[in-house]
C-alpha cells in the first residue's frame, strides 16, 4: 500500500511518501494511524493528535473506522484552512 504525507505531516516524518505492507491485525484508518504512531519518534511526532488527521483511502475521504481492505492509496494530512 502506498502512503502519502501532506503538509506538516510530511514534514514531521520527512518523507513525501512510502510503500508499506500492514500487518493482519491492521483493517481500518484507525489502526492505520496507530500502528504509524509506533514506527518511530518522526511518527510519533506527526500523528500525535490523530484526530487531526484526516485520511483519504483512494482518494476518498473517510473516519477511523473505515476499512482499508482492497486501498491501493491512503493519503494522510492535517486539517486545511482557507481564507
Amino acid at each position: 500500500m502506498k502512503l502519502i504525507y501532506f503538509a506538516w505531516v510530511r514534514e514531521r516524518i520527512g518523507l513525501k511518501d512510502e510503500e508499506v505492507s500492514l500487518p493482519a491485525e491492521v483493517t481500518t484508518a484507525g489502526d492505520l494511524l496507530a500502528w504509524l504512531k509506533q514506527r518511530g519518534p518522526e511518527y510519533e511526532h506527526a500523528l500525535s493528535e490523530p484526530r487531526a488527521i484526516r485520511v483519504a483511502i483512494d482518494r476518498v475521504h473517510g473516519g477511523p473506522e473505515t476499512p482499508l481492505a482492497g486501498a491501493r492509496e491512503v493519503a494522510l494530512f492535517p486539517p486545511m484552512t482557507g481564507g
